[in-house]
């Protein structure tokens, strides 16, 4: 099984789209415009799904971060810097303000030993495999 990034309103669109083709969203529906999604990058290692969330000076107390019927969610919210504004920006693309990630996990993954790690702005969830979905070695018996 893959893993696919749950965007809740992406079946309605599939539902409705011009000649029966699914409308393919650019970004999931957000009712805050001041929201933003944090890049994340998901593997697979060894026995574990590894889940790897971008948050450079996030503290690691504004990180909230739930289980719930196989969705992972990542949440919290970032200050706005206080200096005062000298100049026009030419570029800006650092982010403040509430985040949010959502992600489906696979049914395989055991939840309930989950372990999310902070260190140098990366927040690292490592998800175990359960035992019943590891692949184990059958011997073949002969009559």
């Amino acid at each position: 099984m893959t893993m696919q990034r749950w965007t809740p309103f992406a079946d309605f669109g599939r539902a409705f789209g011009p000649f029966g083709r699914p409308i393919a969203f650019s970004r999931p529906f957000v009712a805050d415009a001041s929201r933003w999604r944090i890049p994340t990058d998901v593997a697979v290692e060894e026995e574990n799904l590894v889940v790897r969330a971008s948050l450079p000076g996030v503290e690691p107390e504004k990180i909230e971060v739930t289980l719930e019927d196989g969705i992972l969610t990542i949440a919290g919210e970032t200050a706005a810097e206080s200096q005062e504004q000298k100049g026009d920006f030419l570029l800006r693309e650092r982010r403040w303000g509430k985040f949010h990630r959502a992600l489906k996990l696979p049914g395989y993954v055991d939840a309930d030993r989950a372990e999310p790690k902070y260190a140098n702005g990366v927040l690292t969830i490592t998800l175990p495999k359960r035992e019943a979905s590891k692949a184990r070695r059958l011997e073949v018996s002969a009559d």
